[in-house]
């Protein structure tokens, strides 16, 4: 594995009645929920760096920070940019951005590590 700061990933995505909070359970309103922000956040990060690993190695999630700026209805095209920004050994830190066409939506960090696919399921299954 050798990663460096840089790599980037966008995602675009129209709000869906799927995507609200309402649907999620995290809240009452139809607009794009929290969690899925956060999703969609983290599916950025697997974006930017998922081309660059090795053979046989894979990222989990492992820590989020997100602040949820402004509310996106059902309609609303929402893009999420992530930058991986550090890199300390195993352990990979993301920026991310939201954005609609009028304003921020929200934005935070996504930290992953690196891990073995097959050691890590093991793990997990046993």
């Amino acid at each position: 594995m050798t990663l460096a700061p840089g790599l980037r990933a966008e995602l675009l995505i129209m709000v869906e009645r799927s995507d609200t909070a309402q649907k999620v359970g995290s809240g009452d309103v139809p607009v794009l929920a929290t969690p899925r922000l956060l999703a969609l956040a983290e599916a950025a990060t697997v974006q930017a760096v998922g081309p660059h690993l090795a053979p046989g190695e894979t990222s989990v999630g492992t820590r989020a920070e997100l602040e949820h700026l402004a509310a996106s209805p059902v309609g609303t095209h929402v893009q999420v940019s992530a930058e991986l920004t550090e890199v300390d050994g195993r352990r990979l830190v993301f920026t991310f951005e939201a954005r609609d066409r009028n304003a921020v939506v929200g934005r935070g960090t996504v930290e992953r590590v690196v891990v073995d696919r097959e050691r890590f399921l093991a793990r997990a299954t046993r």
